[in-house]
This record gives structure tokens, sequence and C-alpha cells, in this order.
């Protein structure tokens, strides 16, 4: 095992940790103040790992939604990850025993982290890579939703707005993306694309298409880039 490769891994997470454990205990918190303990906070970020879903996952709960219910929802929340998983297909080939962990644990933030491959310079095994900085991220959140479902037994404060933290984590791992790379076009692809479906379709439906046009634009950009290298 390469610890060289552990440590960029752990390197490149730092900025989703900041974010992840500030979501996470915001999660934590709200899910005690709905009368769900620790052992819930810590088994639904474990088992479920999905974020903003974990979040509209409280209200299914508490709520009393039915399994479909349950299901649609997440599908529809989760939708993304559909054309996360297709552009990951290469990157995860050979991974062995650790892809089931690799799809399992590919969140937006960890996306963004293995996408490109500026960020596997000097990586000896880039699926060891892959799973460590997959695992990292994982780890924080887990441990932000342990630490504020604790807090939430202690103390109680408003927590209005704390989810704003995943917007400022995007933020942040965009704007280091930007900084490390000398190639923009799929930054602006993906900015340009969200701006679009935005208009188009309005603030509740805009995701999906958007991905869809991100999905379909890298897929014309590789394909043109394969041909420039095999001319």
């Amino acid at each position: 095992m390469n610890k060289g490769d552990i440590k960029k891994a752990f390197t490149a997470s730092i900025p989703v940790m900041a974010g992840y454990v500030v979501l996470g205990m915001g999660f934590g918190i709200i899910l005690k103040t709905k009368g769900y303990g620790l052992i819930w906070a810590a088994a639904m970020s474990i088992f479920i790992y999905a974020g903003s879903m974990q979040y509209v996952a409280i209200n299914l709960i508490t709520g009393g939604a039915s399994l479909i219910t349950a299901a649609f929802t997440t599908l529809m929340v989760n939708a993304r990850h559909l054309f996360y998983g297709i552009s990951m297909i290469d990157k995860y080939k050979g991974a062995g025993r650790k892809r089931p962990y690799l799809i399992f644990a590919l969140t937006d933030e960890t996306y963004s982290l293995v996408c490109s491959d500026e960020t596997l310079k000097g990586v000896s095994d880039r699926h060891l890579y892959y799973f460590f900085v997959s695992f990292f991220n994982q780890i924080y959140w887990v441990a932000g939703s342990v630490i504020g479902s604790a807090l939430g037994s202690l103390i109680t404060f408003n927590v209005e707005g704390i989810d704003f933290a995943l917007t400022a984590l995007f933020v942040t791992i965009f704007v280091e993306q930007w900084l490390d790379t000398r190639d923009h076009r799929p930054a602006l692809t993906g900015l340009a694309s969200s701006i679009a479906c935005l208009i188009v379709f309005g603030a509740d439906k805009f995701l999906i298409p958007a991905m869809v046009c991100i999905t379909a634009a890298f897929a014309i950009m590789r394909r043109r880039g394969k041909e420039q290298r095999d001319e």
C-alpha cells in the first residue's frame, strides 16, 4: 500500500472535510431534534451516505412516508448520480474489490475530486487514490453527523441556514480546481449549462437537464480530443 498515494488523497480531501463536518453536524442536530439519536445518525451516514438526501429522509421518516414514496423521492433527488456513474466507468475499470465501495461513495464532492486527471499527478495507484479520497470524505461526513447528534443532546439552538455549508463547499472546490488546472473548458461548460437550464426550467427542475447537457458536452469534447490525438 503506497503511503504517498494515501497522503495525497488526504490532502485532496481537506477542502471537503470542513464542509462535510459542518453539514454533517447540521444533519445530526436536526435528526436529534426529531427524536432520532446518535445511532440513527451514524447508521444513516454509514449506509445511506447521500448528503442532501439524508436531510430529505428526515422528513420522510418523521412524516411516515411509504416505501414507494421514499424510493421515488430518493431517485429524483439523486438522479444526477446516474450521470456521475456513466462518466466514471472507464476510471473505475480494473479497480477490483475496491469498485463496489467506489460506486457507493461517489458523492458530489468526491466526484469533483476524482473526475479530473490533473489530480492524479504523482499518484502511482489511481484506484488506491480514488478509494481513500472516497473513504476520507465519508469519514468526515460520519464524524460530523455523530458530533451533531451528540451536540443536539446537550444544547439547543436555531440551525436555520446551516445547510448553506454545502453551497459554500461547492464554491470552494470549484475555485480550487479552477486555480489548479489550465483547461477551464469543463468548468465553463458546467457553469454555462447550469445557468442556461436554471433560466429555462426553473430552480426546481433544472438539475437533471443540466446534468444531461453537461454529460453530452463532455462526451463531444472527449470524442473530438480522441480524434485529434488519432490524427
